[in-house]
């Protein structure tokens, strides 16, 4: 690098934290996650606006490096993603939870499969099939931890519908990204598809082998003392060398990030290192994840927007609205929840945020998504997760008793009847 391209990437990062910093800040005052704010940042300092000045902002030169920390924190965030879904959320809920995800996974899937005919018409892919169970998934996807923020914000973390909420967006998640992971493999291009045969045996090792050894250290209090540094550094070791890992054997890195955060020990047992390993990366990752949103926001371009994209946006938000919303409803209803608590839970779900942009990068970085297309599917993203807010004050500001699902043992319905 010439000195000229230091000065910049130094600038450049000075620039990234201050505008996500401040924009977050302005998103929280309105009652809207932070993540708002700084995934609009980063579209501010796109195209959209800057136009080709953009490239004197973002030079060629300067743009690798850029995308190397914002894969970095990807990397982090999606770890935080499998650590926070807990076999608790899993399980315990009954009909109601599973029944939900189900109903809010299936159905906006089965409007985006229509979705997708709807949009190769002008976003032509010569790769069909992919192109639709990708468009299916991106519209089925639930934000798992800025719902778990919006509830501990509202105070609904240990309500029954906060449980409910919590449990279905983590089964909804896992399925998502195991959709996610066979697209990414069936689309991936070179030819060497035989490397996705590893992804068995390093399944195994991580299951077998370094999950077991993960629940040694952490029981033996190797990497549990306070403030011992070897916490994390065995945990970021993990992280980056699993990431590795996926992305050698022909799937994305945000693969084996995630499938590492699931396998790290967690519960009441090791709250203490959870809590720790939480803080740290989630500081990192604070640091890493702005430059994340200007690097997709460079690929974001609303310049030329006209009648044909307000028209295509519509449909794409009619699609994700209703089928998320409507899918979780009805689905909630079937299951004899209460009007409320389901329009409650309908909007929870609805919630997106970054989730969707990493999911949208994939598809983008794959060849499925051109960048119009792209630019209006984070448009959708940046909605749909506005929205959720505004939504809970309307129909959820007092919360309502959650009655026990029918057939649920005296355990589950103690749990679920307490708000």
């Amino acid at each position: 690098m010439s000195s000229h391209q230091v000065q910049l990437l130094f600038a450049d990062l000075a620039l990234i934290m201050l505008v996500a910093r401040g924009l977050g800040w302005v998103a929280a005052r309105f009652g809207q996650p932070v993540v708002i704010g700084e995934i609009v940042g980063g579209i501010l300092l796109g195209p959209t606006i800057l136009g080709g000045a953009v490239n004197s902002l973002f030079p060629t030169g300067v743009r690798p490096l850029l995308t190397g920390m914002a894969d970095v924190g990807v990397a982090l965030f999606m770890f935080t993603v499998g650590l926070e879904i807990e076999a608790r959320h899993l399980r315990g809920r009954g009909w109601l939870t599973s029944g939900t995800a189900l109903g809010s996974m299936l159905v906006p899937f089965s409007l985006g499969i229509g979705l997708a005919y709807y949009l190769l018409h002008d976003h032509a892919n010569h790769r069909h099939g992919t192109f639709i169970i990708f468009i299916g998934l991106s519209v089925s996807v639930t934000a798992f931890p800025v719902l778990a923020r919006i509830l501990a914000d509202r105070g609904l973390s240990r309500t029954a519908l906060g449980g409910i909420a919590l449990a279905a967006a983590a089964l909804v998640d896992v399925l998502a990204w195991t959709g996610l992971a066979g697209v990414q493999a069936v689309a991936a291009d070179g030819g060497q598809h035989w490397r996705l045969v590893l992804a068995f045996p390093y399944l195994l090792v991580i299951v077998f082998v370094i999950r077991p050894l993960l629940r040694w250290l952490v029981g033996n209090g190797t990497v549990t003392r306070p403030q011992n540094p070897s916490a994390v550094l065995v945990v970021l070791v993990g992280i980056l060398l699993s990431a590795a890992a996926t992305e050698a054997m022909g799937l994305h890195f945000i693969f084996g990030a995630f499938i590492f955060g699931l396998v790290t020990p967690k519960g009441e047992a090791v709250q203490a290192f959870h809590v720790e390993i939480t803080d740290h990366i989630t500081r990192i990752s604070g640091l890493l994840l702005p430059v994340y949103f200007v690097v997709a926001g460079l690929g974001v371009d609303l310049r030329h927007f006209g009648g044909t994209q307000a028209s295509e946006l519509g449909v794409i938000l009619a699609v994700a609205i209703a089928g998320k919303f409507g899918g979780t409803y009805l689905t909630a209803r079937l299951l004899r929840l209460p009007s409320r608590p389901a329009c409650a839970l309908a909007a929870l779900m609805n919630t997106r945020g970054l989730t969707e942009l990493v999911i949208l990068g994939v598809g983008k970085q794959l060849g499925l998504l051109d960048g119009p297309l792209y630019s209006l599917m984070v448009v959708m993203a940046v909605v749909t997760t506005m929205m959720t807010g505004p939504l809970l004050n309307l129909i959820y500001r007092v919360p309502v008793e959650v009655p026990a699902a029918p057939g649920a043992g005296r355990q589950e319905a103690e749990k679920v009847a307490s708000v």
